[in-house]
């Protein structure tokens, strides 16, 4: 694969598969723009970076008024990973509102006025890819996960329609949909959540493990790639494996 002289846009680039993917990225000649809230992980994230003239922009994604910086600052776009994305676990009979609100602003309405405001400053080049971010819990449910899944379900939904509006200028749009990553939040999760016996368990439903960042970076590159340049409109289950090992009898 290819990124030689493209500039990439990548938000939640701070950590995760967001600064993986800015890494592999860069190994492959792009320039990026990253962007997040965390001044100081950001900038490790720039220090991982190979190559020269990328940059960041710090910015809450939650804030209409810093997507409109980042689209008013940053230069025309060959590709746009919609990285940024939180999860937060609540069983639906205390789902509140505040907590809806708090999960969409992130993981939906951002992409969507981010997108909006790039486009309507025509910084998006034709030809450009799009990747957003989703989940195999769409596909998938867990207990506790139905804000976050909601939120992923809309962006899947919205991630179809962008790929249709964006044929004509021969804009791609695809959208991955990872299953459990080894990520902090990952981490963070098994340590509240399983004790041994319990994460053997879970692990054992990923026939080919459960993910790593890079995992899913690659993916993206392709996506970013021109070797993709006949993919769009699609949703890309990556789960180690875990759907089929639900079908096992």
């Amino acid at each position: 694969m290819n990124l030689q002289g493209k500039h990439i846009l990548i938000t939640g680039a701070s950590a995760g598969i967001g600064r993986q993917t800015a890494i592999d990225a860069s190994l492959q000649g792009a320039q990026l723009t990253i962007t997040g809230r965390n001044e100081k992980e950001l900038q490790h994230t720039l220090q991982q970076l190979s190559g020269k003239g990328h940059s960041l922009l710090v910015a809450d994604l939650k804030k209409e008024a810093e997507i409109k910086h980042i689209s008013n600052q940053i230069k025309p776009l060959d590709g746009i990973v919609h990285g940024a994305g939180i999860v937060k676990p609540v069983p639906v009979k205390f789902i509140q509102a505040a907590q809806i609100e708090d999960v969409f602003s992130i993981n939906f309405i951002s992409v969507v006025l981010l997108n909006a405001q790039l486009l309507q400053q025509k910084k998006i080049n034709n030809g450009a890819s799009v990747v957003l971010l989703s989940t195999i819990s769409t596909l998938h449910p867990y207990f506790g996960g139905g804000i976050y899944i909601a939120s992923k379900a809309a962006l899947e939904g919205y991630g179809k329609t962008l790929a249709l509006e964006l044929l004509q200028k021969k804009i791609r749009v695809n959208i991955l949909q990872p299953a459990m990553v080894k990520t902090a939040i990952y981490q963070s999760t098994i340590e509240t959540a399983f004790n041994e016996e319990e994460m053997k368990k879970y692990e054992n439903q990923y026939p080919l493990g459960i993910g790593n960042p890079n995992d899913v970076s690659e993916a993206i590159c392709y996506l970013l790639s021109e070797k993709s340049k006949w993919i769009t409109g699609t949703s890309i289950p990556m789960d180690g494996g875990l759907l089929l090992g639900s079908l096992k009898s």
